[in-house]
């Protein structure tokens, strides 16, 4: 094998693989990246057993071949390299030779026969979708990350599903943790080969690795196929292994009364929150809520460093409701509405918490009260 190949078609990707190439697996070689030539270019070939990328790159080849290569120290190589032009060449015994006029790097590789293979996916009902829409509708249900030891399948993946309403397709994505919740939809005009009554469950890590793809305009094309779930964009392809498992039902708890919504800047009580949050520790991250006559009083108390309070405005007219919440909740949802103003729906103080923008009713998330 050798091949010459400009830095900048491959910089952004191999820094965009480290995600998966990183993730420890039962497997050394999975810290590699697989490099295949053909007469047109190359490919990049990364897994971590459970989510695998491949993407196809131009480049003069001069005499084809297959490698695999630390893909951490080669993505450090190409990084700092002094010219847009390196060479790499397979050496014997796996040895690799990257340089150029300049510098020259002799690297080990391992045996690509080692490497593990990932699914080839044929006859998938895509369905397009907008690159930046979908990237946020991952990043709205991935906010809600699992505990590093958590095993159950509905809180380490995001419920995806398909339904026809009012005509239309609607793709939904949902999230938790077992505190609170993410709902996320798109009206498409497309179709995907789903059961309207069946989804799936696609792990957040993959989704996560997925959503780095996803940084520029266009379309892309995703589907479900063979327990897999499929991105493509352009040239770049990202296959995530689904979850088995049931997703609890969740239309109960998102279900709101729009006469509870309350109306609250969203910046103003954002930097409210963070000023509540300063005294919070591990074992006092709770703050309380005092829904009273047109005013919120949120009271944080830590025994072991001391406690704060503050007022704000609001239009409330019912009867007082003191309720405990979370406010990093809060805050991690407001992270992802694009809107000045934001949605408060809250019934009472053992009823879950619902926010939303004032405009966009596409996204909500639920967040449930603490004991006082």
């Amino acid at each position: 094998m050798k091949f010459t190949i400009r830095k900048s078609d491959i910089t952004d990707i191999l820094s965009k693989v480290q995600g998966i190439t990183g993730r420890k697996s039962n497997l050394t070689i999975t810290a590699n990246i697989l490099v295949k030539t053909n007469e047109s270019g190359i490919s990049f070939i990364a897994t971590d057993l459970e989510t695998g990328f491949e993407g196809n790159y131009p480049a003069y080849v001069e005499s084809t071949g297959i490698i695999t290569i630390n893909a951490r120290k080669f993505f450090e190589i190409v990084q700092n390299f002094p010219s847009d032009d390196i060479l790499i060449e397979e050496e014997e015994r796996q040895w690799i030779k990257i340089s150029c006029d300049k510098v020259v790097y002799h690297i080990v590789g391992m045996s690509p026969d080692d490497f593990p293979q990932i699914p080839v996916m044929e006859d998938v009902d895509f369905m397009e979708i907008d690159s930046i829409k979908f990237r946020k509708m991952i990043e709205k249900t991935v906010m809600i990350s699992p505990s590093t030891d958590e095993k159950r399948a509905h809180i380490t993946g995001v419920y995806f599903e398909s339904s026809e309403k009012d005509g239309d397709r609607i793709i939904r994505m949902v999230s938790t943790d077992g505190r609170r919740l993410s709902k996320v939809e798109f009206k498409s005009q497309g179709d995907l080969d789903f059961n309207e009554t069946q989804g799936v469950i696609i792990p957040k890590k993959g989704l996560s690795e997925a959503s780095k793809l996803l940084d520029s305009d266009g379309i892309i094309t995703i589907g479900v196929k063979d327990n897999y779930f499929i991105v493509k964009k352009d040239h770049e392809t990202i296959i995530i292994g689904l979850l088995e498992g049931d997703f609890p039902s969740y239309e109960g708890i998102t279900y709101k009364e729009d006469d509870l919504s309350i109306t609250i800047n969203k910046r103003m009580f954002n930097m409210m929150l963070k000023r509540m949050s300063i005294l919070s520790t591990e074992n006092y991250n709770g703050v309380i809520f005092n829904f009273d006559r047109n005013k919120l009083v949120v009271t944080a108390t830590n025994p072991d460093i001391g406690e704060s309070k503050e007022d704000f405005m609001i239009d409330f007219n019912r009867e007082p409701i003191e309720v405990a919440f979370n406010p990093k909740y809060f805050m991690d949802t407001m992270g992802v509405i694009d809107e000045d103003n934001i949605l408060i729906n809250i019934k009472d103080s053992k009823s879950p918490c619902i926010i939303e923008g004032t405009d966009d009713k596409t996204f909500l998330s639920v967040i449930m009260p603490m004991k006082i």
